[in-house]
């Protein structure tokens, strides 16, 4: 792997003219350009800026660093603009194209008229343009707007620097508010955190604090408890107890407890908080407004779809269900025969289970009664790999939810809706665990009631990363029918992976082959220390886990899955170590800290419809175009480009993290599990990640761990009232 550049001097202060831009990202002002000092040879200086134009004049500060790519850079850690001052700065300024409505033979034109004096013409007394041969008054007007347009942002960004704000930021807040930019930083910068990704209540925070705002003020306390009620999203809850947030309130900005309740209720008077009283007496839940609407709605919807009456077969349904073992050349269990039989008996039915208990049998055969009754059902899956897994077992089309419902990138709607709904008889949604509050809310919204609802889950898998525990509060409600499979298979039974992981969730301990049998599904390999846990890891996917599956190293079937990013086993670690190890050498694209490289493993980490990649997939970087700075990954034997800013998209995969993992299976999942992942250490997370792997399943760590991790079946309670508000509608 390549070193990092190193610095080779102190800080220095260079002032030259700006000669020729190499490479501007306009996301973050990340500028590679070719630089004159005064009475010195080119140098190529490399830093956030604004758009810059050539000619410009610059004093810049920082450090000369030794990049192993590109050779000796200037580092630019800060730096003030000027105007060129010579006629000849002036002109090459002016040509290059900054201004729009000037190009090089009217800047000839305008710098020979008025000379030095030509930016303050531009500046002072724009009319006098039209002096000069071409100028009218509708190309006046161009570049008057184009020149206030320039100012604007570097006044914004010089404005910024002196309150020590990032070029990079200046310029995203350029781009989003243009000339209200000052305006929305003097009366309340912290809407950024509302409008521009990536700036959260922190950055707005030390923004407003260093241009004066008062600590205690009520915008501050109010930005504060919206951030509050945010972050509680992005853990998994649906809302925030006030009591809770008052006294993260009073701690963390050191206000009194009256200014809490004052920006709480101005928030409310403003509707940008809903509150209501908890039904077991804990105080006010507050949520943001589509949350609280999301939650109400989905109560509603599953009520009604529940209630509403269900129009029975037309021919024996005994006869189909014996169809259907005869066509997949099996006996169906009692539980299996009732799933089925409720599958078309049921508006809307939950089936649960766990590894080997015959979900995925129940599904094939519920598509298959469907179809011979001659009726559409359709399958969906929250995610593609689920999907594409789903589509393999039954094989029958199978997409997305975001794709069944039509979601539009752009508009960031979906297509089908109350007023356009989805068609056919039912809609089989697997994997349903993995299924936020959000996406169900429009789920939901584009069902008819005569349509079929059957969603199939493990209720003991890790909840879904988004807000809400949907699959166990309907099962809790006790107001939708549910079948709970609980046998396992005999086929299931001769797998230790299988066994294992109910044994997890039965709080008991892990069973484990016969010693020297070679040919177990399940081994665990004691290692106390994370160092030698960590070389262990190195070793079995590098050699023995290929060897012993017939797979090549960089196989995507071969998984290495964490419980955390940090320490020494931990994904970031692990990913480091095995892309050195297992892809040495070569030459890739540079993304923040990383390199991506041809041969690499590499994982998609949002949603991106246009590419039709979503967050969790799995693929090979296949090429790196470095003339264009894009990078190829092969996806299923579908290849995807990559842009230089969409390289944060992606990550190295080799190691993942469980959630991550949700949803996926692989043919080898190795697993550390180590007392330093104290927090992480819960039973259904373990239990997730064991259900992962297929045919071999390997965790290295100590036995302590493994056993706080099988007997903590008390993972973090999350904050919904799902369950609450469909016991309040059924009246129970």
């Amino acid at each position: 792997m390549k070193k990092a550049a190193k610095l080779v001097t102190g800080e220095e202060s260079v002032v030259g003219v700006l000669d020729e831009i190499v490479f501007y990202n306009p996301e973050n002002g990340y500028t590679v350009a070719k630089f004159l000092p005064e009475g010195g040879e080119e140098m190529t200086i490399v830093g956030c800026f604004p758009p810059l134009t050539p000619g410009e004049v610059l004093s810049v500060k920082g450090g000369w660093d030794v990049n192993p790519r590109f050779g000796r850079q200037f580092k630019v850690d800060r730096f003030t603009l000027a105007l060129p001052a010579s006629v000849g700065g002036i002109e090459k300024f002016l040509a290059s194209g900054l201004v729009r409505g000037i190009g090089p033979v009217l800047a000839k034109r305008i710098t020979a008229k008025f000379g030095a004096g030509t930016i303050d013409v531009l500046t002072g007394d724009p009319e006098r343009l039209r002096e000069v041969e071409g100028v009218g008054a509708v190309k006046l007007g161009e570049i008057r707007r184009s020149w206030a347009e320039h100012q604007d942002i570097r006044d914004l960004i010089m404005f910024l620097q002196e309150h020590n704000v990032s070029t990079s930021l200046a310029t995203k807040i350029h781009k989003q508010y243009g000339d209200r930019s000052f305006t929305v930083l003097k009366t309340d910068p912290y809407q950024l955190s509302l409008d521009i990704w990536g700036v959260g209540f922190k950055t707005a925070d030390q923004i407003a604090l260093k241009l004066g705002l008062d600590p205690a003020s009520l915008e501050r306390v109010k930005a504060y408890i919206l951030y509050i009620l945010e972050k509680d999203n992005e853990q998994g809850h649906v809302f925030t107890l006030a009591g809770d947030a008052g006294e993260r309130c009073v701690a963390d900005l050191e206000v009194g407890a009256d200014k809490v309740e004052a920006a709480l209720a101005a928030l409310i008077k403003s509707k940008r908080i809903v509150t209501e009283d908890l039904p077991d007496g804990r105080g006010r839940a507050l949520y943001l407004p589509f949350f609280h609407q999301a939650q109400e709605e989905v109560a509603r919807s599953i009520h009604r779809l529940a209630g509403f009456p269900c129009r029975p077969p037309d021919f024996d349904l005994g006869q189909a269900i014996a169809a259907a073992e005869a066509a997949q050349g099996i006996a169906f269990s009692p539980l299996q025969r009732q799933a089925i039989r409720e599958s078309f008996e049921r508006k809307i039915l939950v089936i649960t289970g766990g590894p080997g208990t015959g979900k995925t049998t129940i599904i094939r055969a519920v598509v298959e009664i469907f179809r011979r009754w001659g009726r559409e059902v359709l399958l969906a899956a929250p995610t593609g790999r689920a999907a594409k897994r789903l589509a393999e077992t039954t094989g029958e089309d199978a997409r997305t939810i975001h794709r069944v419902l039509e979601f539009q990138p752009k508009k960031g709607t979906f297509k089908r809706d109350e007023a356009h709904p989805l068609g056919g008889e039912a809609l089989v949604v697997d994997e349903f665990s993995m299924v936020d509050l959000p996406l169900m809310f429009h789920l939901l919204k584009a069902v008819p009631p005569a349509m079929r609802l059957v969603l199939v889950g493990d209720k003991d898998q890790l909840p879904s990363v988004g807000p809400g525990t949907l699959l166990n509060d309907i099962i809790a409600s006790g107001t939708v029918g549910v079948v709970r499979l609980e046998e396992i298979f005999r086929q299931a039974k001769e797998s230790l992976i299988v066994e294992n992981a109910h044994r997890i969730n039965q709080g008991r301990s892990l069973l484990k082959p016969p010693p020297g049998d070679k040919d177990a599904d399940f081994y665990f390999v004691r290692q106390d220390d994370g160092g030698k846990a960590f070389q262990t890891i190195l070793k079995m996917c590098s050699w023995s886990v290929p060897r012993k599956l017939g797979l090549s190293p960089l196989s995507p079937q071969i998984q290495v899955i964490s419980p955390m990013y940090k320490g020494v086993v931990g994904v970031d670690s692990l990913n480091a170590a095995l892309q050195e190890r297992l892809n040495p050498g070569g030459e890739g694209l540079q993304a923040g800290a990383r390199v991506l490289k041809p041969r690499d493993k590499v994982m998609q980490l949002r949603n991106d419809y246009d590419k039709d990649v979503f967050n969790g997939d799995i693929g090979v970087v296949v090429h790196a175009d470095r003339a264009r700075y894009r990078l190829f990954v092969d996806f299923d034997g579908r290849t995807v480009a990559y842009e230089k800013d969409e390289l944060n998209d992606i990550a190295l995969a080799y190691a993942v993290s469980v959630h991550k993992a949700q949803g996926s299976e692989y043919q080898a999942v190795v697993m550390p599990l180590l007392t330093q992942h104290f927090i992480m250490l819960q039973r259904n997370l373990f239990y997730t990640a064991l259900t992962r792997a297929k045919k071999l399943a390997i965790v290295v760590g100590s036995y302590k761990a493994l056993w706080i991790a099988i007997k903590n079946d008390k993972p973090v309670r999350r904050n919904s009232l799902v369950k609450d508000k469909l016991v309040r509608l059924a009246g129970m």
